[in-house]
């Protein structure tokens, strides 16, 4: 019997809880999950591609279920290269589903052998996106709590001023 193998595609700058939770789901539909960096060299970075490998590579505590890798080009021809049978798409909101099915409809265009499976994140996590999470840590909050703890240690190294959030004491009371 051949292994059921999803890609789950994005940039992970940086990898986050939610982008944890969506591959631990996904893996009770599938053997294997490659969690791919697509290049796109268009796009800025806060971590290079190789601090991102190593942020997902020791968020995953080992689990060999969970590879990580990084291609260039068409998504689905990295998906067919590699044997998948389906691309994994995190959604947090109505509003991210737009985008997600025009690339979806696209891809099966391109490809009709690589399905796209479409996973709702925790409601604890609907709120966070790299992007946030960037935001935070630029105006020195600490995202603890929100990214695998590997990855919080490298954010601290590249912000210094994030802040302990256990450390303040609210003046306001209700």
């Amino acid at each position: 019997m051949s292994k059921r193998i999803a890609i789950y595609p994005g940039t992970f700058d940086p990898f986050h809880n939610g982008h944890l939770e969506i591959i631990h789901r996904a893996l009770g539909a599938f053997d294997l999950i490659i969690v791919a960096l697509g290049l796109n060299p268009e796009k800025e970075t806060l971590f290079s591609l190789e601090e991102r490998l190593d942020m997902i590579r020791n968020s995953v505590n080992g689990d060999s279920r969970i590879q990580s890798d990084s291609f260039e080009g068409l998504l689905v021809r990295y998906a067919e290269k590699k044997k998948a049978c389906a691309i994994i798409r995190g959604l947090r909101a109505v509003s991210d589903f737009e985008y997600e099915f025009q690339l979806a409809l696209m891809n099966r265009k391109l490809s009709r052998k690589i399905e796209t499976y479409f996973l709702m994140t925790a409601h604890r996590y609907l709120y966070v996106s790299s992007r946030i999470i960037k935001a935070t840590v630029y105006a020195g909050g600490s995202p603890e709590g929100l990214v695998p703890e590997y990855v919080l240690r490298a954010l601290k190294k590249k912000f210094p001023m994030i802040r302990n959030p256990h450390g303040a004491t609210s003046k306001c009371r209700s």
